[in-house]
């Protein structure tokens, strides 16, 4: 059984790196806001492109503990300290990302926050996944 289908308007443009929707049955995983910091909470890493690959593999661990893969991924919304920061490092990210997650790009957001909770944190990322019936 398919994962998910990606809603793509036929008349709009492809997005790249993102879906614009994505409709799915099954089990819901709800995965909270993680950030680029180790299981027992220490940052290994002080540069956005290190956090971020940390943050999803949190993410991608986070969704093992409910049977669910980073293909059942169907929303992510992303919060940044610098958006200058993640346009310089878009190539590095995308790296990253395929990486960890791999070619799956679900529904979605990026938002630029001034600050997160974590004064280290440079990105939060929250997820949520459905696993097929």
């Amino acid at each position: 059984m398919k994962p998910h289908t990606i809603l793509q308007p036929s008349a709009w443009a492809r997005p790249k790196g993102y879906a614009n929707g994505v409709a799915a049955e099954g089990k819901m995983v709800f995965v909270g806001g993680q950030i680029g910091w180790n299981g027992q909470n220490q940052f290994e890493h002080h540069d956005l492109v290190g956090q971020v690959r940390q943050t999803l593999q949190n993410v991608v661990e986070v969704l093992a503990e409910a049977g669910a893969r980073p293909e059942h991924i169907v929303s992510m919304t992303w919060y940044l300290t610098d958006k200058k920061a993640y346009l310089a490092n878009l190539e590095s990210i995308g790296k990253a990302y395929r990486d960890v997650i791999g070619r799956h790009f679900p529904a979605m957001a990026v938002v630029e926050v001034t600050a997160l909770i974590e004064d280290e944190a440079k990105v939060e990322i929250q997820a949520t996944a459905v696993v097929p019936a």
